[in-house]
């Protein structure tokens, strides 16, 4: 079994997308992470062009990662200069990282428009620079930027960028593609040729303007490349890098490589959503391996499928990655969604019941609800379905007012009266708009009775325009997502008024809730 070497990008690399920003600490965060995902390189950055990459550089110094090897990056000597006077190859010196990434031009086009030297010159600069680190006792990363470019342009030069990096002791040749617009078969043709006729370890380091970074990566590895280069979801500038979060698995899955072991793998999907939350950006539902929709199944035929054996629908099972299977309710379930549902409950068996339910699923659907994200209020869709469910207060009426100076903040205030527990409850609260008003007042009643309820916290609230073509009488469906010590739920609300939809959310998470601990009392 071949061994494939893992080099995230991330914090260099991946930095360079749009809408990408990372604090010093989101970088260490992130970098103990990969470390600990069993990664084998980490470029952390790119030392000479800002102080937050050279702090960086600092505290890894300090508190060194436990595995992964840290990587400072950087450019060749400039046109003319002395490798021993170079201020960005002096930065990686003073970085003290055990390797160093330098970067060079392989394209002649790029020789001759953008240095604007010598092809002599471009070869004598990559070789003083590639010695100058190899000599202070560095492992050295040698990036070949537009090899595949270059090679297609001038083969004869290419080639000759490699061989001086080699000659002058690199101990990596990484081949970029960095234009991303290769196909598959090509970029391992060439990656062959290398192979064959310069020799040394080589490396691969996709761009995906092409949609195919991953797709040239696994080529790449076919044709002889021992060290893949990418970025935890795909990050980087343009339309990204290779996405680790994809290749390290297709290579330990599909091709039988060794990346960072079984173990290991299974925290994929955790690293990949850490690094979306630390960089603020949305999860990517559809992405292969660790997406959220990445083993969620809602046709019926699929999910009665599934139910008999997962191969049916899913080419790899979840857990491997640490992700989850999940099953969706919509007007495209069938009985087996329900089914799946409601499993290990006399439910099963009941598919008179299942047909209601489903009818009611795609009653209410067609009216704006949806399911998916909603379990809580599936749940309960099904007990009253059932006429199994349990009205724990019941609203008297309840308002809100906005009071506004043009000097002052807004002040919302918001009235609940119900009944609870045999007894009137009126109560006031003031919050920071209406829904958080609503929940403080409706809180303020209830927890009395059910004290349980100040375990849990409501977690996000989401808006969707159902019929925006209806302007401002539209429908709106309100998600919101809450939270106890025990997991997390989602609820769902539709109507003409965005503070009654947020309301029917509201209460569902909270009868969710009580239903949730009135059923464990009983079982």
């Amino acid at each position: 079994m071949n061994t494939i070497m893992i080099y995230d990008t991330t914090l260099r690399d991946g930095t360079q997308g749009e809408g990408v920003s990372l604090s010093l600490q989101d970088k260490l965060d992130i970098a103990r992470r990969l470390d600990d995902l069993g990664v084998q390189y980490i470029e952390a950055g790119y030392p000479v062009s800002n102080e937050k990459d050279e702090a960086v550089f600092r505290d890894l110094k300090r508190q060194p990662l436990k595995r992964a090897v840290p990587v400072a990056f950087g450019m060749t000597r400039r046109v003319g200069g002395q490798a021993k006077d170079d201020a960005t190859l002096l930065a990686l010196l003073a970085a003290e990282t055990p390797a160093v990434a330098i970067v060079g031009k392989s394209w002649d086009f790029h020789v001759t428009k953008v240095l604007r030297t010598t092809l002599e010159e471009n070869l004598a600069m990559i070789a003083d620079s590639v010695r100058l680190i190899k000599e202070a006792g560095r492992e050295v990363f040698y990036d070949a930027e537009h090899f595949y470019d270059g090679y297609r342009a001038n083969p004869r030069h290419a080639l000759a960028t490699l061989r001086a990096a080699l000659d002058a002791g690199a101990d990596w040749l990484i081949l970029c593609e960095t234009n991303g617009g290769w196909l598959p078969e090509d970029v391992a043709e060439v990656t062959a040729v290398v192979a064959r006729e310069v020799g040394g370890k080589l490396g691969i380091h996709c761009h995906n303007d092409g949609g195919l970074a991953v797709a040239n990566s696994l080529a790449a590895v076919r044709a002889g490349a021992t060290v893949v280069q990418g970025t935890m979801n795909g990050l980087g500038e343009r339309c990204g890098n290779a996405d680790l979060c994809v290749l390290i698995p297709s290579l330990e899955l599909k091709m039988g490589m060794t990346c960072l072991g079984r173990e290991n793998l299974a925290k994929l999907t955790d690293v990949s959503r850490f690094v979306y939350e630390t960089a603020n950006m949305l999860l990517v539902p559809g992405q292969p391996f660790v997406g959220p929709s990445a083993f969620a199944h809602k046709g019926g035929m699929h999910v009665a499928a599934i139910a008999r054996d997962r191969h049916t629908y899913e080419h790899i099972a979840p857990e491997v990655v640490g992700n989850t299977r999940r099953i969706l309710v919509s007007e495209l379930s069938g009985r087996g969604t329900i089914l799946a549902k409601v499993l290990g409950t006399d439910f099963e068996a009941d598919k008179a019941l299942q047909q209601k339910v489903l009818k009611e699923v795609q009653r209410l659907e067609n009216e704006g609800y949806q399911f998916e994200a909603c379990e809580a209020s599936f749940a309960l869709l099904v007990r009253r379905v059932a006429g199994r469910s349990r009205a724990f207060f019941d609203l008297d009426h309840y308002s809100v007012a906005i009071k506004k100076d043009d000097d002052r903040p807004p002040v919302t205030e918001a009235t609940v009266k119900l009944s609870v527990g045999g007894q009137s409850q009126h109560t006031v609260a003031e919050g920071d708009g209406p829904i958080n008003a609503l929940d403080a007042a409706l809180r303020k009643a209830l927890v009395p009775v059910y004290p349980v309820l100040a375990e849990m916290h409501l977690e996000d609230y989401k808006v969707r325009v159902i019929n925006s073509g209806a302007g401002t009488a539209a429908k709106v469906r309100v998600v919101i997502e809450s939270h106890d010590r025990q997991g997390h739920w989602g609820t769902v609300g539709v109507s003409e008024n965005i503070i009654d939809a947020s309301w029917q959310a509201l209460v569902e998470s909270i009868v969710y809730k009580l239903t949730k601990e009135a059923e464990k009392s009983h079982a």
